[in-house]
């Protein structure tokens, strides 16, 4: 089976610069792009490079304030839920130990006795 010679397409300007806006208002992405129009994503990136409007050393933050003060707030939760757990679990060893000295010194087995059916 012959390989078809690939063809070489050239885009104007003007569409490279409407997808370009795409990209950066992030309505489609560059994946997306690539497979609509049969772009390699190196190129596409390229005209990323050549025709954005946002400056190349400029970053986009994509988490907010709001997002950084949401974990932070999560974290002191966290925090707060473990010293309960550890509550909780001082509370259980102290009733198990008292279970066990109750039933070493009645000589019978109170959490087999009182254990519910």
């Amino acid at each position: 089976m012959k390989r078809q010679p690939k063809s070489h397409r050239t885009f104007s300007t003007a569409f490279k610069l409407e997808k370009v806006e795409l990209l950066e208002s992030r309505k489609i992405s560059v994946r997306e792009l690539c497979e609509i129009y049969g772009v390699s994503e190196s190129a596409v990136y390229k005209w990323k490079k050549k025709y954005s409007k946002l400056d190349t050393s400029e970053r986009i933050v994509i988490e907010k304030i709001s997002e950084e003060k949401k974990n932070i707030e999560l974290m002191y939760r966290i925090k707060e839920l473990e010293q309960i757990i550890g509550k909780k679990q001082i509370e259980l060893d102290y009733y198990k130990t008292a279970i066990d000295e109750l039933s070493a010194e009645s000589g019978e087995d109170i959490l087999k006795k009182f254990k519910p059916k």
